[in-house]
């Protein structure tokens, strides 16, 4: 959809312009109807597909990092460095980016998820990164967040002293959120297309893993007087670890846009219903949701996010916490090179499940 004589993110959020942004994607994302999965939940259903924003397959840390490479741009960077789990969406995008800046990219990968498959260890996205010519480095831990990014700063040494000019986008909670910003101009941008067509919805459905999708998407909806609740399903942690979480990451947000004291903590609404046995770890209720999506509409899902947040999405219409005849909002943030990965994992499951 083309957005007609609408103001741009930076018209209605001006602090947006203190940020340097280096525009990488497509957009605006489309919005798709999915008329026969929602017929089926009793709901009627949209896609806003941050899957189809172009860079590599796409997904929602292209907008993350149009903010985050914007301080390397000003710092005459290189080389970029980033630590993510071994099928990590970010990464590949990242060495993505670097291509096209022209940068060298050097990517470590988490043993985050327990698995020997091969698939696993060799496609979806480790073969992206391998193609794009990233260098790959491994951690041994999925969870320390403060060690991984100090093994990144070490990297950044040696190459440092080697004459390059290395950028580290860290990821851990010690470090400030600029991807969110790009999930602030998404709200503004999901705002426009939906009062535009008329189809404005009554509840949004989002991922919420590191947080800075759900929590920029929250802060940019607020701030435009957007009052939508906004449901982060758990793709990662728990729900008390992960609704600190947010609320941590949305007061950085507003205190980069100067908008401090927008979220209230009723705003923050999330769901773990689905997230057993733990990250990117099939579950019946995920795999019914790639099912079903792929089936019905078409709709590629990848098990750790996209697929897990649709799974939240159906158990919270069947709980009625959506209830029947509501007009909702799914955020689809794209990861679909992890389903090569996981099609061991994925057929696997099914045939235990049937």
């Amino acid at each position: 959809m083309t957005l007609l004589n609408s103001p741009s993110p930076e018209e209605l959020i001006p602090e947006l312009s203190h940020h340097k942004r280096v525009p990488l994607g497509h957009g605006p994302t489309p919005i798709d109807h999915l008329p026969q999965l929602g017929k089926e939940l009793g709901i009627k259903l949209w896609a806003k597909r941050d899957d189809c924003n172009g860079l590599v397959f796409g997904g929602n840390k292209v907008r993350q990092l149009e903010y985050y490479l914007g301080p390397g741009v000003e710092q005459n960077a290189d080389t970029v460095l980033i630590t993510g789990a071994l099928q990590s969406n970010f990464v590949r995008l990242t060495a993505a980016a670097a291509c096209k800046l022209g940068w060298q990219a050097h990517v470590q990968l988490e043993e985050r998820v327990p698995s020997d498959d091969a698939l696993y260890r060799s496609s979806g996205n480790i073969f992206l990164n391998n193609l794009l010519g990233a260098e790959i480095s491994y951690f041994p831990e999925g969870e320390d967040e403060a060690g991984a990014d100090k093994a990144l700063d070490d990297r950044a040494d040696v190459l440092r002293k080697n004459g390059r000019r290395p950028y580290v986008i860290h990821l851990g909670l010690n470090s400030l959120p600029l991807g969110g910003l790009g999930y602030v101009r998404a709200a503004e941008e999901t705002w426009e297309q939906v009062k535009q067509a008329g189809n404005e919805p009554d509840y949004v459905v989002i991922p919420s893993g590191s947080g800075l999708t759900h929590a920029g998407f929250l802060v940019g909806a607020r701030a435009i007087g957007w009052n939508i609740p906004i449901i982060g399903i758990c793709v990662r942690r728990g729900r008390p670890s992960q609704i600190a979480r947010i609320a941590q990451r949305a007061k950085e947000i507003e205190d980069m846009i100067g908008r401090s004291g927008l979220i209230k903590e009723s705003d923050i609404e999330i769901s773990d219903a689905v997230l057993a046995p733990g990250y990117g770890k099939m579950n019946k209720a995920v795999q019914e949701a790639i099912d079903k999506s792929a089936q019905q509409e078409a709709l590629i899902l990848d098990p750790v996010y996209s697929g897990r947040t649709m799974a939240g999405l159906f158990e919270q219409v069947r709980r009625n916490r959506i209830p029947q005849g509501s007009k909702v909002l799914f955020i689809h943030t794209g990861g679909n090179p992890a389903i090569f990965a996981y099609q061991n994992a994925i057929t696997n499951f099914s045939q235990l499940s049937s």
